[in-house]
Parts: structure tokens; C-alpha cells; sequence
């Protein structure tokens, strides 16, 4: 069954993709990060800047967030067919979001806004994403961290592809620990990379609909569109933590010393200067050590 249904994606993902060229064309960016780097948090953020901005008149919720930043796919309900648009009822810029490896057949030479996080607090929360949100994996921490599809690798693997990637097109790089800690800076540099205007007034307004609480309560009310997970179990939801640095209660040191070392071995000069600014621990990236 799971072969089938990879086999069905992939032929999906094929018959889209010169209608996703085509959207790619007329993007104004992309947003793109590693699955679990706090792209939720992002785009809900976003959204509700660009939802009062653009007097669309709502406040978006975890569906409608959809419509204002969508993903880059065909899904009616969360892809860019569900944009509300550039027209008469709303002028919003397209920034379709994305979790996918670069290809530059895809992605054209479109500016790129790419979050990242720490390697430690992503393999965490993919771990739990994996295990208790998806239940598509079922092994130990350990275990989950050699695994080629959802562990180390495939995280290594990506920054990889993408750091290289990031070298031909207009970028900007957003880490989520600032984010936490100056979200208000962190979006206005976004807007400005956007070519936006940014307006305090609204960004304040923007910053609090997207507390981590506020958020979370909209999501044990009404989940994640195309997902069906077990809202009463913390460790499955989208809003888990919302804190930075927290790998240390889930991962013994060994395991945490991994990480780093092997990111140290095997990411690119590239991959590692992006991973640099998302934890002193990785700060010596930067500086080719």
C-alpha cells in the first residue's frame, strides 16, 4: 500500500509540474525550509499581516492561512489553488511555500526566502511528527536519526541542495530562534526583502494572533487541514513546543554530539555558514572550523 501510494504522488507530482513552472513564473518568492524549521508559525504569522494589509477583512485561521501563503502543489484546500490572488477582491503577493529539494527547473530564478533551525531541534520535532502526528515511523530515537527518509541524512541531504541551490537566485535567510526572539525584526526584514512597505501597526497586531497559545488553541480546535492526528496529544500537534533549544530533553548527549559532528563532516561550507546562525554551538561554521 505505502509503495502505491508513493508510486500515485509521483505521477501526480509529474502531471503538475509545468502548471507549478508556470506559477513559479509569476511568484514574488518562495518560502522554503525543512520539514519541522517553523514554517507553520511563519506563514500564520504572514498571513495575518497580509490578510489586514491587503483588507481582506479576516483574520485567518490554520485553513484559511492557506489562502493567503500557499503550498506549492495542487492541493485545493492548502495549494495554490486555493490563493485568493492578485485581483479586484484582494492584491496579495504570491509566495507559494515549499518543503521540497531544489531543482532549478522548478524553482526558475525566483527570490527565496529559507528558514532554518537548529539540527538538533528539527530531528526532535521531526521525530515526534513522525512517530505520534504521521505514525509513520516506529523505531527509537536512535534509530530515527540513521533512518535515510526521515533521519539525518535526508536533513543533511537537503540543506546540501539547497545551499547550493541559494546561490542562484535573490535570497534572504530567516532562522526560527530569532524569529523567537525578535519576531517583529525578523518580519520586517522579510517585507523589505519583499519589496513591502512594512507597517508596525500591523505587524504588532500580526505578532500577537500568532502567539504560540493563540495558535495552539486553533489547532485543538480545528487540527491541520489533510491531516488526521490526535489533537489531545501535545507531542503530535503542529504547536509542540514553540521554544528553541529544548533537544536536550529528548536527546541523551551522544546522540546531540552526533548531530553537530556529523553536520561538521558532512554539510557543505554553504550548507554550514546557513545552520551557523541558529545556535552558538554551530557559530564555528561560520567560520570554516
Amino acid at each position: 500500500m505505502m509503495l502505491k501510494t508513493l508510486a500515485r504522488t509521483v505521477r501526480q507530482r509529474w502531471r503538475d509540474e509545468p502548471y507549478l513552472r508556470m506559477v513559479a513564473a509569476s511568484a514574488d518568492a518562495f518560502l522554503v525550509s525543512y520539514p519541522k524549521s517553523g514554517r507553520t508559525w511563519l506563514r500564520y504569522l504572514l498571513s495575518c499581516y497580509f490578510a489586514e494589509s491587503a483588507g481582506l477583512g479576516f483574520e485567518p485561521d490554520l485553513t484559511t492561512t492557506f489562502g493567503v501563503l500557499p503550498n506549492f502543489d495542487r492541493d485545493p484546500v492548502r495549494g495554490v489553488d486555493a490563493f485568493i490572488g492578485r485581483g479586484a477582491k484582494a492584491d496579495l503577493p504570491l509566495v507559494p511555500v515549499s518543503h521540497l529539494p531544489y531543482r532549478p527547473q522548478l524553482f526558475l530564478d525566483r527570490p527565496v526566502l529559507f528558514l532554518v533551525r537548529d539540527p538538533r531541534d528539527v530531528i526532535v520535532s521531526a521525530y515526534f511528527h513522525a512517530t505520534r502526528h504521521k505514525k509513520s515511523f516506529s523505531g527509537d530515537m536512535d534509530a530515527f536519526l540513521s533512518e535515510q527518509h526521515y533521519g539525518l541524512h535526508a536533513l543533511i541531504a537537503y540543506l546540501n541542495s539547497w545551499a547550493e541551490g541559494l546561490k542562484s537566485h535573490p535570497h534572504h535567510v530567516i532562522s526560527y530562534e530569532e524569529m523567537l526572539a525578535n519576531p517583529e525584526q525578523v518580519v520586517t526584514g522579510i517585507l523589505t526583502f519583499l519589496g513591502e512597505e512594512p507597517r508596525p501597526d500591523i505587524l504588532a497586531r500580526a505578532v500577537t494572533a500568532a502567539q504560540f497559545d493563540r495558535m495552539r488553541d486553533k489547532e485543538r480546535d480545528s487540527g491541520i487541514p489533510g491531516h488526521d492526528y490526535d489533537r489531545t496529544d501535545s507531542q503530535s500537534m503542529r504547536m509542540r513546543s514553540g521554544k528553541a533549544g529544548t533537544f536536550g530533553q529528548w536527546l541523551r548527549e551522544d546522540q546531540a554530539n552526533l548531530i553537530v559532528e556529523r553536520c561538521r563532516r558532512e554539510l557543505s561550507p554553504e550548507a554550514r555558514a546557513l545552520i551557523a546562525i541558529t545556535h552558538p554551538d554551530f557559530q564555528s561554521f561560520r567560520e570554516g572550523r
